[in-house]
C-alpha cells in the first residue's frame, strides 16, 4: 500500500479553478492506478477521475468531463486534479486513492488520503 496526502483545496467562486495535489509515499507509486473521488455532505463517495500507471489513459465521470483534468508525475510520486469552471455542486471533500487496476468503485481502492475540502460559492 501507499500513503497518500492531499492538498490544494479551498474556497473558490463559481467559474473559478483549483488544482489539487496528492503526494504518495513509497517506491511503488508508478504501479498503481490513481483516482480522485469526492463526497458531498449527506451523499455517498463518488468517482471523479482516474489515471493509469503511465498516465497514458484517463477516465472521468460525466459530471466533471471537460472541466477536470487528472495527471500524474511518477518522478515526484504525485497525482493532480486540475478543476476548471467550478460549480457549486462540485463542493465536496476530495479524496485521492490508489488501486492495482482500473476501477471506479470505492471498495476496489485499498489506499486513501485524508481528503481536502473544496467549496464553490455561487
Amino acid at each position: 500500500q501507499v500513503q497518500l496526502v492531499e492538498s490544494g483545496g479551498g474556497l473558490v467562486q463559481a467559474g473559478g479553478s483549483l488544482r489539487l495535489s496528492c503526494a504518495a509515499s513509497g517506491r511503488t507509486f508508478s504501479r498503481y492506478w490513481m483516482a480522485w473521488f469526492r463526497q458531498a455532505p449527506g451523499n455517498e463517495r463518488e468517482f471523479a477521475a482516474a489515471i493509469s500507471w503511465s498516465g497514458g489513459s484517463t477516465y472521468y465521470a460525466d459530471s466533471v468531463k471537460g472541466r477536470f483534468t487528472i495527471s500524474r508525475d511518477n518522478a515526484k510520486n504525485t497525482v493532480y486534479l486540475q478543476m476548471n469552471s467550478l460549480k457549486p455542486e462540485d463542493t465536496a471533500v476530495y479524496y485521492c486513492a490508489a488501486a492495482v487496476a482500473l476501477s471506479t468503485v470505492v471498495g476496489d481502492f485499498a489506499s486513501w488520503g485524508q481528503g481536502t475540502q473544496v467549496t464553490v460559492s455561487s
